[in-house]
């Protein structure tokens, strides 16, 4: 990687054009001013930040990035979106909502995004403060891994992430520091201190209110501070640290100290601050200050063509008119059209089937999954998988072992214990062209991830197909010989909430084979979640179903048929639920996925046995059940000759003792008279 670094420049550049800086911090405070003084009074934008104070930095900032860059910015980061280019009209219509643009109206116009073919892209903001930091630090890390392991030259490509002061307090902040100098990653973090978080100062936030200085002892860590108002100085001071990032010598921060000359937000009256504090934040305005620095220009000229250029932007974007609302359901999955940005690294399906050539002995489920991995990682060099002990422990079920000794430490790796930075990274990976297969360790353990989840889940409807972030996220969980609130939950039903994602529930090592392949060569994000109880369960185990084998999302499979009773289930409850129908003439049905389900499946039985019964493993109120009872009870409810029937755990974390335990999870005993009483009801 080195040698091929040397072949490229990575110097600062001789010098800025002074003059797009003036047009391009000219047209940022014109926009401002036209959303503060028309457009927010008029109520055609609801959601106004004001970039007044932090502009010219980030002009300068963006006019320094290039093919290749990514940029992860946040809600006043607009300046150094102008610098990379977006229309005025996006930049403008966007904000109110209108058609076409960053979302086609689906998203506030400060959450924005840019796909930029030649250009720096400007990855999809996320509306949580410091949820943009772990995504930058995946395609920081995409960059190595291509030139490292994919062979790609090394461009000096980087990631630029952008933050003010208060989200260095954020986990996602230190997640993203974390995995950058541990892995040497080119990730600029440009941090931007205006001295406040909405209306907290920073003295709640970093101490000694300068977090630069607080890192001044961080290990693989090069810092820059200093005034992002002094035209000369911010140049300099950015034109060294992006040079040094692509230089390849380490990740870098810049903190520039800017003032915040509106309030957070429009409606924000910033009663907060003292009259002298305002008056010295408006002493400091960078506006002024460039306008000294570079007297020859014409300003007078460039205000008024900047006024003409905004003004057009706003008829245009005016005339736009919005969304048709009867396409706001489009793109929560994808439906056959490539998002401009990210998804498409697994391999086809073609030449794939359905149906299973079963070879060989029995394997359970372990063996199964860790097949199918080992196979995808030979075929597409796109895949890594990674996570807390992954490596040469071979994760804490043993589905990883032996892979990072195949494979290597750059595609089967440790990361740091830090969910957020695990889904995040990958985020930033998949949008960058990879295919990650992260690992949450235990499923309670998703909880720190759940904003990046989401995030990621929502992010091709957020950006109208624009940007897309496939993967294949592993998460074992549910009961094992024991019990206990941190390592035994399933709680499916979070992940079917969270718009976007598919997930697969497979209950025995043929299924687990035929989802996993299909999620690691689609293209949507997956929540791959493999019951601990059934990862060497002898009822499980199946012979090897072959290596075309895979399954479709959303098709369930009758273990048992019969025309009394229709029992619908999932995971670890399968075999107890067909233990539970022995004797009984039941339709058992394992749903083997829940997001999409098989309610035509589910359906046709319960019309023609005219029971249901539904068993899960999670708990009752608010559990998928539910979800599938109202269907039943939406379409079939004429059908039905008694009331629809769960069999659940109560409302109660998962018990440590096996007693216990054996109590709370539904029993063949337990579903068992269920099935009696409905059958005889």
């Amino acid at each position: 990687m080195a040698d091929a670094a040397a072949e490229v420049d990575f110097r600062p550049k001789a010098g800025i054009d002074w003059a797009e800086v003036a047009r391009l911090v000219t047209t940022s405070r014109a926009m401002d001013e036209l959303e503060e003084t028309r457009l927010v009074p008029e109520k055609k934008v609801l959601y106004q930040f004001s970039a007044r104070g932090h502009d010219m930095a980030q002009v300068i900032l963006g006019m320094h990035l290039r093919d290749g860059d990514a940029a992860c910015g946040y809600y006043r980061s607009r300046p150094m979106l102008l610098a990379l280019g977006v229309p005025l009209a996006d930049a403008l219509g966007s904000g109110m909502g209108r058609a076409g643009g960053y979302s086609d109206g689906r998203d506030i116009g400060v959450v924005f995004n840019y796909p930029n073919p030649g250009g720096a892209h400007a990855l999809p903001m996320c509306g949580g403060v410091g949820a943009q930091y772990a995504p930058a630090a995946g395609w920081a890390q995409a960059i190595t891994y291509k030139a490292q392991v994919l062979g790609d030259r090394d461009d000096g490509a980087l990631a630029v992430v952008l933050g003010g002061d208060a989200s260095c307090a954020t986990g996602g902040f230190w997640s993203a520091l974390t995995i950058a100098t541990t892995q040497s990653l080119p990730l600029l973090f440009y941090i931007e201190d205006n001295g406040y978080g909405i209306s907290v100062p920073s003295d709640y936030q970093t101490p000694g209110r300068d977090i630069a200085a607080n890192l001044a002892s961080f290990k693989n860590l090069t810092i820059w501070n200093g005034d992002g108002t002094d035209p000369a100085e911010a140049e300099r001071l950015i034109g060294e640290a992006v040079a040094h990032v692509r230089g390849r010598k380490s990740p870098a921060l810049i903190r520039l100290t800017v003032p915040r000359l509106e309030g957070h937000s429009f409606q924000d009256t910033q009663t907060y601050k003292s009259e002298e504090t305002v008056k010295a934040e408006w002493a400091r305005d960078p506006l002024p200050k460039l306008k000294a620095f570079a007297a020859e220009l014409d300003w007078g000229l460039i205000e008024a063509s900047v006024e003409q250029e905004v003004e057009a932007a706003r008829a245009e974007a005016e005339a736009r008119g919005i969304s048709s609302p009867d396409r706001v359901t489009e793109h929560i999955f994808f439906e056959g059209e490539a998002s401009r940005i990210g998804g498409g690294a697994g391999l086809s399906l073609d030449g794939t089937t359905d149906q299973p050539q079963p070879e060989g002995q029995r394997i359970n489920m372990v063996t199964a999954i860790r097949r199918v991995l080992d196979q995808e990682l030979e075929a597409n060099p796109k895949v890594l998988v990674f996570g807390e002990d992954v490596g040469p422990k071979g994760g804490v079920h043993a589905v990883t072992l032996g892979l990072q000794e195949k494979y290597g430490v750059e595609r089967v790796f440790d990361t740091s214990l830090n969910e957020e930075g695990i889904v995040g990274r990958a985020v930033g990976m998949a949008l960058a062209g990879l295919m990650p297969v992260p690992e949450i360790q235990f499923r309670k353990y998703a909880e720190p991830a759940t904003e990046q989840i989401n995030d990621c889940g929502t992010m091709r409807w957020r950006t109208a197909n624009r940007f897309s972030a496939p993967m294949v996220l592993r998460i074992p969980g549910g009961f094992f010989k024991c019990g206990d609130p941190w390592h035994s939950q399933t709680n499916e039903v979070q992940f079917v909430h969270n718009p976007g994602w598919k997930v697969a529930v497979p209950s025995n090592a043929e299924d687990a084979v035929g989802l996993l392949r299909a999620s690691l060569r689609g293209s949507d994000p997956v929540i791959f979640f493999e019951h601990r109880a059934m990862l060497d369960d002898a009822w499980a185990r199946r012979p090897w179903p072959g290596d075309k084998f895979v399954l479709p999302f959303g098709e369930a499979r009758k273990t048992r048929e019969g025309d009394r009773i229709t029992i619908v289930t999932w995971g670890a409850m399968v075999p107890r639920c067909e233990a539970a129908a022995e004797g009984i003439s039941a339709d058992v049905i394992d749903l083997r996925t829940l997001m999409p389900w098989d309610r035509e499946a589910v359906l046709e039985s319960v019309r023609r046995t005219r029971r249901c019964l539904i068993v899960h493993e999670d708990l009752r109120t608010g559990g998928f059940g539910a979800e599938i009872a109202a269907v039943v009870a939406d379409e079939a409810f004429l059908d039905l000759d008694a009331p629809v029937a769960r069999v659940t755990m109560p409302d109660v974390p998962s018990p440590h003792h096996p007693k216990l335990l054996e109590w709370a999870v539904p029993s063949v005993e337990k579903i068992r008279a269920e099935i009696d009483r409905l059958v005889g009801f």
